[in-house]
Parts: structure tokens; C-alpha cells; sequence
């Protein structure tokens, strides 16, 4: 039977609203520390590829590293946290992640950056689910911590663009090692925040099993197809390198599927994927972070490849992408409110299409500030929006003992998306002869996909209970 510990002077209860405030920021910017820590990498890879002197292979390993676990374990970091508790699991989460950090800015080998990647991506998988159910127990009603989790959905888009912009900007000044200093304070704020300022209430309930052969059949079977479906990006998918691990992973997964079947304390419930809302919050988080990542690489390579931007120029032309971020971020709480969390979910579909619509004309002599900016500025719009009404609906009515479940089915859904959707997008781009053709095609598809969405969360929010 569930257990749940509160300690008088440290409940959430007693909390003051600025009290309040600080946890739940100190706990977002963990949580977009986490996706800040996959983009990092990003622009200053060509680098660190040079220092090492890697080959194309294991420039693929490297870049991946922290994902494929992150995305893998999340299922099991949320079942450690509701069978431990959420501050346990999340101190010691940090406490890795952190030295994980500080042993890859240390690095003077790939081996060790390697493996310090993997083991960033193995504490992320921790934090993430635990960090929510920390969030929950700063509030008290359903009401309040839905208006809290319409801002926490967008938290994890601005740390990927934040990431993006800073590696460019940073590793064009400094070493790219100074690019795990963000990760290493965030880290260690957050500990000490866990300490002396969350709620001290502990949840936990010993009787949920751990399920080892599902949480090994689930995060090799993701981590597998995630890999297969990456290396396509490089290779075609009639090779070895690609066909061999999706076709893994999709084994794997659905063995995973079945063993569940027989477990008295699955995972990933029957009942807990029966809710409507909840499928229609994962599935806006999975196609908000595949066009995220699609915006990101294409304009990215675009820019540098075709238009010979340099990394810092490049970095410096998604600074509107974050300013309108962070702008629909901080009001996501009153439209999600003021529209029900589908509503603005489809809102964010439609504007988010029409800036793909404008991208799916790119070409070389596109002007920057009369397409791609306005374009980067619906996207951010329209993400925030799609973001923070799928959180909001993705944790609805899910008790407080099951928040980490919540979590790591969330967060494996938004980590979905730049690997699922995106490479299906790729695959559409990869049909063009001329690279920027195959880019304004994919975005042309990505338009549709959303209006698609927008129609279809629409209709099937109707009765549901995600008009909320």
C-alpha cells in the first residue's frame, strides 16, 4: 500500500507563494537543463571530432550518447520514483549527473567522453520523472498544478534552443568544455535545493515491483530502434547499420508489450494508456519535438552549408525563436486556462503550421528576415502552445504516487519525436536530389501533419475530458 510521509514544517501546505515560485523554477530549469545538455553538443562537435581525431562512426556514437539512455530508462526512472520517492531518486540523480558532467568537461580522451555522455543520459533518465513528482507536491489542488505544468511544457523546447544557441555562441569563444558548466551549477543548485527548499514529503509505495525484464526489454528496445533510426540519417536503410537495430528494437519492444501482459505491477499499466487526454498530451509532445528538431537541423545546416553562415551567426539567428519561447511560455498558464488545454493545443497546431507552411518555400535566396524570422516566430508560438497544453494534459488526473510513471511516459514520448518523427521527415527530405529542396518538402509535410492534428485533437478532445 502506498506510504505517504510529511514532515509539518516542510509540506507543501506551509509553502508561501514566493516559496512556491523558486522550487518550481529551480525545478524547470533542471528539467530544461536536461534537454539543454542533449543540444549542447551540437555546433561544436565538428570540433571536438578534430581533437580526437574521430571517425564518422564514432562522431554518430558520440552525438547520441547522452539520448539513447536518456530516452531508454525514463519508464524505469519513473518507476524507481514511485516506488522510492521523487526527492530520493532526484538527489540522487543530481549527485550524477553532475560528476558525470564535470568528468566530461575533464575529458582528454572519446572513451571518457563517451562514456561520461552515457552516463549524463543514464541520471537525466532519473531527474526527469522525479522532478515531476516533486512539482506535484508543491500543490495542493489539481487546479494549481495544472496551471504549473501549462508552463512546465514548455520548458524542455527552450532548453534545446537555449542549447542550441549557446553551444554556437560559446564554442566560438571558449573551449567546448565550458559547455558542461551549465549542467555541473544546474546540478548542483538543484542538490542543495533538494535539501533545504522542497517540499519534504515523501511518496513512495513499496509494493510496485521493479519489473526488471520489463524495464530491460523496454530501454534496449527504444535505445535500439532510436539508433537505427538515427544511423539512417547517415546510411541508407537498406544497410545493416540501419535495417538490423530497428528491426531489434521493434522485437524488443514488442516483446516488451507482451511481457506486461503477465506482470502484476507493469511498467507501463493497460489502464494508465486507456486515458484519452493523456494519448493526445503524448502524442503533441512527440510532433512539437520532432518540427522543433526539424526547425533546428534544417535551418542549422542551411544556413552554414548553403548560405556559408558561420556558427556564431547561425546561433545568433534563433535568438527570436527563443524570445518568442520564453514570451508564449510565460502567458502558456493564462491561454491553457482561458482556452482548456486542447484548445490551445490546436491553436498551437494551426500557427505552428502556417510558420512550416512559410519554411516549405526555403531555398537560397530566401531573405532571412522576410520568411525564416517570421517563420521562426510562429514555430515558437505555436511549440510553446502545443508544449504546454500537451503537459497539461498528459498528467491530468494521475495521482500523486503515479506521477513518475507520468513522467517517464512523457518525456519518452517528447524524446520520441527527434528521433521517430523526425527521421520520417528526413525521409521525405531525403527524396530531393538538392539538399534544400529535400528540407522545404519536409517542412511542406510537417505543415500538413499539424493541421492534421489540430483537426484530429479537435475532434477526439469532444467528450473526452481534454477540453479541459
Amino acid at each position: 500500500m502506498a506510504s505517504r510521509r510529511a514532515s509539518d514544517a516542510s509540506s507543501a501546505e506551509s509553502y508561501t507563494a514566493p516559496q512556491t515560485r523558486l522550487a518550481f523554477t529551480i525545478l524547470a530549469t533542471i528539467q530544461a537543463t536536461l534537454i539543454f545538455t542533449i543540444a549542447l553538443i551540437m555546433i561544436p562537435l565538428p570540433q571536438i571530432a578534430a581533437e580526437f581525431e574521430l571517425s564518422d562512426a564514432q562522431i554518430l556514437l558520440l552525438q547520441i550518447a547522452y539520448g539513447l539512455p536518456f530516452s531508454g530508462l525514463l519508464l524505469f526512472g519513473g518507476r524507481l520514483t514511485d516506488r522510492i520517492g521523487g526527492r530520493a531518486v532526484l538527489g540522487a540523480g543530481l549527485v550524477a549527473f553532475g560528476l558525470a558532467s564535470l568528468a566530461a568537461a575533464l575529458s582528454d580522451r572519446y572513451d571518457l567522453l563517451l562514456a561520461m555522455r552515457f552516463a549524463q543520459g543514464f541520471s537525466g533518465a532519473l531527474i526527469a520523472p522525479a522532478s515531476l513528482s516533486v512539482v506535484r507536491t508543491l500543490y495542493s489542488t489539481e487546479a494549481q498544478f495544472g496551471r504549473a505544468m501549462a508552463t512546465w511544457g514548455g520548458v524542455s523546447v527552450l532548453g534545446a534552443v537555449v542549447g542550441f544557441i549557446s553551444s554556437g555562441m560559446v564554442a566560438s569563444v571558449v573551449d567546448w568544455r565550458w559547455m558542461f558548466a551549465a549542467p555541473i551549477a544546474v546540478s548542483s543548485l538543484g542538490f542543495v535545493a533538494n535539501i533545504q527548499l522542497f517540499p519534504k514529503v515523501a511518496v513512495s509505495d513499496r509494493t510496485l515491483g521493479l519489473d526488471p525484464l520489463g524495464a530491460t526489454l523496454a530501454a534496449l528496445g527504444i535505445i535500439s530502434l532510436s539508433y537505427g533510426l538515427v544511423a539512417s540519417h547517415e546510411a541508407p536503410w537498406t544497410t545493416s547499420q540501419v535495417y538490423m537495430p530497428v528491426a531489434l528494437g521493434l522485437a524488443l519492444v514488442g516483446g516488451f508489450l507482451a511481457a506486461e501482459r503477465r506482470i502484476r505491477t507493469p511498467l507501463l499499466p493497460p489502464d494508465f494508456l486507456m486515458s484519452r487526454a493523456r494519448a493526445i498530451g503524448w502524442i503533441g509532445m512527440l510532433l512539437a519535438a520532432a518540427g522543433s528538431m526539424l526547425t533546428e537541423f534544417a535551418l542549422l545546416v542551411h544556413l552554414q552549408q548553403d548560405r556559408g553562415w558561420t556558427p556564431f551567426d547561425t546561433a545568433l539567428s534563433f535568438a527570436p525563436f527563443a524570445v518568442a519561447l520564453i514570451a508564449t511560455n510565460t502567458a502558456a498558464a493564462s491561454i491553457v486556462s482561458k482556452l482548456g488545454a486542447a484548445r490551445a493545443m490546436a491553436a498551437g497546431y494551426v500557427v505552428g503550421a502556417v510558420g512550416l507552411g512559410l519554411l516549405a518555400v526555403l531555398n537560397t535566396h530566401t531573405d532571412y528576415l522576410l520568411l525564416i524570422l517570421p517563420a521562426q516566430v510562429l514555430l515558437a508560438i505555436g511549440m510553446a502552445l502545443i508544449f504546454s497544453g500537451s503537459a497539461v494534459l498528459a498528467t491530468a488526473d494521475v495521482p500523486l504516487g503515479r506521477m513518475g510513471l507520468a513522467g517517464g511516459v512523457m518525456n519518452t514520448a517528447m524524446e520520441l519525436g527527434p528521433t521517430v518523427g523526425f527521421t520520417l521527415l528526413m525521409a521525405i527530405a531525403g527524396t530531393q536530389a538538392i539538399q534544400v529542396d529535400g528540407f522545404a518538402l519536409a517542412f511542406g509535410a510537417a505543415a500538413i501533419a499539424y493541421v492534421a492534428a489540430a483537426i484530429g485533437v479537435t475532434a477526439l478532445a469532444k467528450g473526452s475530458g481534454a477540453s479541459r
